[in-house]
């Protein structure tokens, strides 16, 4: 990392974060994890942050078992590789907001490595408006005689919020929204702006906060209430993560080399690539976004919408756009310009679809999209 960020005119800058975890069920003694993280402070608008990570560790059959031999090639050498890589390729670039590239350790055991570094953004008040976790995206088939896939990689987001409170929880089951937080928006994002043609990769959404009852480091930026998606590859061999090198009734188990498609993992640098680029370019999230349902005097309710937010910072604002979606929609389907103002009321029953606000700036550049909170 360093010697990428060599390139980059003193940009981008490089860290080892250090700390002690103290012993745990699967720490049998306080151990020192070090993560490695390169920044590359925004120019305009650096107060907002983009995070991709991908873990340094790995292991065999045993969580506790430290001496034997753990390639980690795909679990998560892949990851590691795509964190790398885009170092490599930002250094020599600008961007309004800033990016983080890091590599975490201690994911098997806990993902202690990123709960870390989560934490300390959060208590630095860092405004993390995106962050991708690379695990296993080293495999385009999964070699047990299924049809590889070679183009498609997962990208799981969470429905409701990790971070969400009980009286936001029940907001939810009030007017709806499950399908609308932060982390679902940063999908539809992606899948904008990171296509096929560009990337030679489709983007298979999977509305989940992880693969079954599983968990990668995106679930420590969720715990703190960060939009946050796991990136993985379309179908996982478990021969090939987590066991002990070996053969065994004639069937290499272990998470080798010979198993990576690096193609594959290439092209999920380009997905990583082209979303962090296109996040970092253009303008913020808008803030404070309100729905308000304070009906006239005299009147139980209303039929119009009104909406209210925070101005965006961005000198190059051209305005904003209110988009709409059937409820049962999964995506935006339409947008009407508002111009640059930070309140509109629109002839459309907040009742029967889902309204949200995006900003847009003089390059025809779009923000992920908000989603209102409501008032009276």
């Amino acid at each position: 990392m360093q010697s990428f960020a060599a390139a980059s005119g003193g940009r981008m800058t490089v860290q080892k974060q250090t700390f002690v975890q103290p012993v745990s069920a699967t720490i049998p003694v306080p151990t020192t994890i070090t993560n490695v993280i390169a920044t590359l402070k925004g120019t305009a608008s650096p107060e907002r942050f983009y995070v991709i990570t991908g873990h340094l560790d790995s292991r065999v059959s045993d969580v506790l078992n430290f001496t034997d031999d753990a390639p980690g090639a795909d679990d998560d050498g892949s990851g590691v590789a795509v964190v790398l890589e885009l170092v490599r390729v930002f250094a020599t670039h600008q961007f309004p907001g800033t990016l983080v590239l890091a590599t975490v350790a201690g994911e098997e055991q806990g993902l202690f490595g990123s709960a870390h570094m989560a934490q300390q953004m959060k208590a630095a008040g860092n405004d993390v408006q995106g962050m991708f976790s690379n695990d296993i995206v080293g495999a385009s088939q999964a070699w047990d005689g299924t049809r590889p896939d070679p183009h498609t990689v997962r990208l799981f987001v969470e429905g409701i919020p990790t971070a969400a409170t009980p009286s936001q929880i029940a907001l939810m089951q009030s007017v709806g929204g499950e399908n609308d937080g932060a982390t679902h928006q940063l999908a539809r994002f992606v899948t904008d702006v990171a296509p096929p043609e560009l990337t030679g990769m489709n983007i298979r959404v999977i509305w989940r906060r992880d693969r079954y009852l599983r968990g990668s480091d995106h679930l420590s930026f969720q715990q703190q209430g960060y939009p946050a998606a796991r990136l993985t590859e379309p179908r996982e061999n478990f021969n090939h993560e987590h066991q002990d090198v070996r053969v065994e009734n004639g069937v290499q188990f272990g998470d080798l080399p010979q198993f990576v498609d690096f193609d594959y993992t290439a092209r999920v640098a380009r997905v990583n690539g082209a979303a962090l680029w296109a996040l970092a370019t253009n303008p913020a999230t808008p803030k404070n976004l309100q729905i308000h349902t304070a009906p006239p005097a005299g009147f139980p309710g209303t039929n119009l919408t009104t909406l209210s937010w925070d101005a965006n910072p961005e000198p190059d604002l051209a305005g904003y756009e209110v988009v709409m979606r059937e409820t049962t929609a999964a995506n935006w389907t339409s947008a009407v310009s508002v111009g640059i103002v930070t309140t509109v009321t629109l002839n459309s029953s907040k009742d029967n679809v889902q309204l949200g606000l995006r900003a847009v700036d003089r390059a025809g550049h779009r923000s992920p999209v908000a989603f209102p909170t409501t008032v009276n």
